[in-house]
């Protein structure tokens, strides 16, 4: 049976559904995207995700075209349709088809497309083994927190990655840890305290840190939001990542060095396992 996407209004075989080529998306990368993870036929966290979106189109002045229940809607319709049991519904948000012009076009409406992918999560081998990343310059622009189609650079930077054997990349910027390039990234020091950049413009606010900040801090394990470095990072007694298609993976080796013994770690897993279970009982 082949997937099912929805396209402005239309629930279309993904084969057919197709977008102008003067959609300012492809043009311009002038969109936004929000990917959400889907447990048991349910959306996992979505509240949060929909008022991240809200959040990034307002920084670009791009007025949603249907309102965020009716997106909801959408989705949970989506993944009825494609009969999806684990996986993602992907969204994006651009400002039209219009004749190519760099100004915002006039009277034109927002496009509004999704699909969805199958992917397994919880079961996810990387997981279970933990994951090798690769430090790279963060050559991004200067909105991080605004979660834009405009990629490039960590298309690049994951390809980099991938080709030295690596399953993410991590950016580095003055000496320290930005983000991965499609994740939020944690170390554990040595007397177990959990470090993560703070949000600002430099990072994307990550819907899965969080959460997974408010349930560790729910069980009295501490945690500091500062930046690192990738000595540090070397140094911590553990490593992770988090994402909405990833839950929390952790790292056990940063270019080619191993992390905490080269092993997933006590609490990381314990980190995972609470997660999985807010994920399972509050998805809707």
């Amino acid at each position: 049976m082949s997937r099912i996407a929805y396209v402005n209004g239309e629930f279309l075989p993904l084969e057919e559904a197709r977008v102008s080529i003067l959609d300012r998306g492809f043009l311009f990368a002038d969109g936004i995207y929000e990917v959400s993870a889907v447990l048991a036929g349910r959306l996992v966290d979505n509240e949060a995700h929909l008022a991240r979106l809200a959040r990034s189109v307002g920084e670009i002045a791009l007025p949603l075209p249907e309102t965020l229940e009716r997106i909801e809607k959408i989705q949970k319709e989506l993944i009825a349709r494609n009969v999806l049991v684990e996986g993602v519904v992907y969204l994006q948000v651009t400002r039209g088809a219009a004749d190519r012009d760099f100004a915002f076009p006039k009277d034109v409406k927002p496009s509004l497309i999704m699909f969805t992918q199958v992917k397994s999560i919880v079961d996810s081998p990387a997981a279970q083994n933990g994951i090798a990343v690769k430090t790279l310059p963060d050559i991004r622009w200067a909105r991080r927190d605004i979660k834009s189609v405009a990629l490039l650079a960590q298309v690049l930077a994951k390809q980099a990655a991938a080709e030295a054997g690596c399953q993410e990349a991590w950016m580095v910027e003055d000496g320290l840890v930005t983000e991965g390039g499609s994740s939020t990234v944690f170390i554990v020091t040595p007397d177990d305290v959990i470090v993560t950049r703070p949000n600002s413009n430099a990072i994307l606010p990550g819907c899965t840190r969080k959460a997974l900040l408010a349930l560790a801090a729910e069980r009295q394990i501490r945690i500091e939001e500062r930046a690192f470095s990738v000595e540090e990072a070397l140094n911590a007694k553990e490593a992770f990542i988090t994402s909405a298609s990833s839950f929390l993976q952790p790292v056990v080796m940063i270019d080619g060095t191993p992390v905490g013994g080269g092993k997933p770690g006590p609490l990381v897993k314990r980190l995972r396992e609470i997660y999985i279970d807010f994920a399972r009982t509050t998805s809707q």
